[in-house]
């Protein structure tokens, strides 16, 4: 029969490697291509000693004269505070009792909310990695009726929970949070939400919309990475110009001679070896159209995970959805590590126990947890092209 101390030790025994899996080879190609590391991890931080420049200890000189003095490596501490990811299924005592009878039914019920699960956390997770860290998803443009006008709908989706912040001060909007999006209209950009309905002078033009509770919690993704300005992992670029990428803005139509400028930069000054290229659809299709309109051979390589990508000089070329528009990163993913404080874990309680009864609710819940961020050793030895027209 089936009971909640069989449905505790299925989540700890069975799904939770399943779901680890899944969580760290199947959100996306890039995810695959990044290691992941419990290295340099300290309490709750990451602080990884990363060499920069070259050893100044080398010189010529005469048959009789002095050696090269010498000149070690240049080394700079990043420090970056571990990030708190989570996500929670939850099942009701309504739900459980139901499937007691039948291990199959119970078994179908687990299977649909880890199915729920996984898609969540992926589709989140994914998100990260393009994103800067502020968790940032979109800003409001308009109102009409129960309909939000957003200026991109590319990180919304129908379920997702949302809190609306202030423009300026970025403080949650009173009665504007924990909102659920119902309905995603991505051709008009606009969505609807759960609730009270909410009107231009509670939420006025410029509010930020964030997922629940993680306004500047996420990790430091790739728009985090690729800034000029300001500081990353505790250092300052200003003074350390080797963290700052190649950038190149308002390229105009993608061609192999664009790419390949980027990779010869990278690979003459900052001694680098791109090995992975990704971008948005429309860039994607703009760049097999320019190959077709030379009669170009498209080469399609297989990658870890099952992934499919185009290939540039064997550079597989992959696209996501949330890759920003008009844009194409091209990076070493050798020098990106996602450092970890451990891998997906159960949040237990004190009894050993993940299934949780909310107080006051016939529901039970269980979370999963990570404690992680993303750290890239050499931000000068990755690249950049935006303003790309999309086909």
């Amino acid at each position: 029969m089936v009971s909640m101390a069989t449905a505790d030790q299925a989540l700890k025994t069975v799904y939770l490697g399943a779901i680890t899996e899944q969580m760290n080879t199947e959100v996306n190609p890039l995810l695959a291509k990044i290691k992941q590391s419990t290295e340099d991890v300290w309490g709750k931080d990451v602080k990884r000693l990363v060499q920069y420049g070259v050893n100044g200890g080398v010189g010529a000189g005469s048959e009789a004269g002095s050696l090269p003095a010498s000149g070690g490596n240049n080394y700079q501490q990043f420090t970056s505070t571990l990030k708190n990811l989570y996500g929670t299924i939850q099942l009701s005592d309504k739900a459980i009792r139901a499937s007691q009878n039948s291990t199959g039914a119970f078994v179908n019920l687990l299977n649909a909310e880890m199915d729920g699960l996984v898609k969540a956390s992926s589709f989140n997770f994914g998100r990260m990695l393009f994103g800067d860290g502020s968790g940032v998803l979109a800003t409001v443009e308009s109102f009409s009726g129960f309909k939000i006008g957003v200026d991109n709908v590319k990180n919304l989706y129908t379920g997702m929970t949302i809190d609306f912040r202030d423009s300026i001060t970025s403080e949650a909007i009173e009665g504007a949070t924990s909102r659920r999006i119902t309905n995603v209209d991505y051709e008009a950009k606009t969505i609807q939400v759960s609730g009270a309905a909410l009107t231009a002078q509670t939420v006025p033009a410029g509010s930020l919309i964030t997922v629940q509770g993680s306004y500047e919690n996420e990790i430091t993704g790739l728009g985090a990475i690729f800034k000029s300005t300001g500081k990353i992992y505790g250092l300052d670029r200003a003074s350390n110009k080797w963290l700052v990428p190649y950038m190149k803005t308002d390229v105009g139509e993608i061609t192999e001679s664009v790419i390949q400028k980027a990779i010869d930069h990278i690979e003459e000054n900052a001694g680098g070896k791109i090995n992975f290229i990704v971008c948005s659809s429309g860039v994607r299709r703009a760049f097999q159209n320019h190959l077709a309109a030379y009669r170009r051979n498209t080469d399609v390589l297989e990658l870890a995970g099952g992934y499919k990508a185009i290939s540039y000089n064997g550079i597989p070329i992959v696209s996501d959805r949330f890759c920003p528009e008009g844009t194409m990163y091209l990076l070493n993913t050798d020098d990106f590590t996602l450092h970890q404080l451990c891998d997906w874990k159960w949040l237990e309680g004190e009894d050993g126990k993940v299934l949780k009864q909310v107080a006051g609710t016939p529901t039970y819940t269980a979370t999963l947890v990570k404690y992680a961020d993303l750290i890239c050793t050499k931000p000068c030895g990755q690249a950049m092209l935006s303003g790309i027209t999309e086909a």
